[in-house]
């Protein structure tokens, strides 16, 4: 089988233009790494939060490199310039709002700003979109709760199999008839 290719795209000004390191998408390569027993390769790109970098990013990852799935960290709050769910509501086909909505339930959990989070997540094409929050410990926080259902998600797109370590993470899969 071949390798697996996972986008992983950080939405930041500060951090497209250098001004501090980008974190939070190498905590998400963590995380995922930490699941996944599966060979895989992030496709990772910083870029600013600018709603047509964002969706020709998303596009690129999706239709031309190939990713099952991206996720994206950062841009999901009420700033003006926070335009990450605009975008991926504009290069999807169809939206998958579960996601957002127990990401922003497992948040409410530690903070009450949660509800100043508007994560979404679609489907474009064979590609499972999810964005995230841009902390690192919410980014785990996050995941943890979700991605029990990505590797299913992406077996009934007809995606790869996506075999995870089962002592980190439990993903679930309907018991074979």
């Amino acid at each position: 089988m071949s390798e697996i290719k996972i986008g992983i795209v950080t939405v930041s000004d500060r951090a497209s233009a250098g001004v501090y390191d980008d974190i939070s998408g190498k905590a998400i390569i963590e995380t995922l790494n930490d699941y996944l027993t599966s060979e895989w390769r992030p496709v990772y790109e910083v870029i600013p939060d600018e709603q047509e970098v964002i969706e020709s990013t998303l596009i690129h990852m999706a239709d031309e490199q190939g990713c099952s799935l991206i996720v994206t960290t950062g841009g999901t709050g009420p700033a003006k310039r926070d335009v990450t769910p605009e975008a991926t509501e504009a290069v999807c086909d169809r939206m998958m709002p579960g996601f957002g909505e127990l990401m922003r339930a497992e948040s409410l959990k530690f903070v009450p700003t949660a509800i100043l989070s508007r994560q979404t997540a679609g489907l474009r094409r064979d590609s499972l979109i999810v964005n995230l929050p841009g902390k690192p410990k919410s980014i785990r926080e996050c995941l943890d709760a979700v991605f029990p259902a990505i590797p299913y998600c992406i077996d009934l797109m007809e995606g790869p199999f996506l075999e995870c370590d089962e002592t980190v993470i439990q993903p679930f899969r309907p018991k074979a008839k």
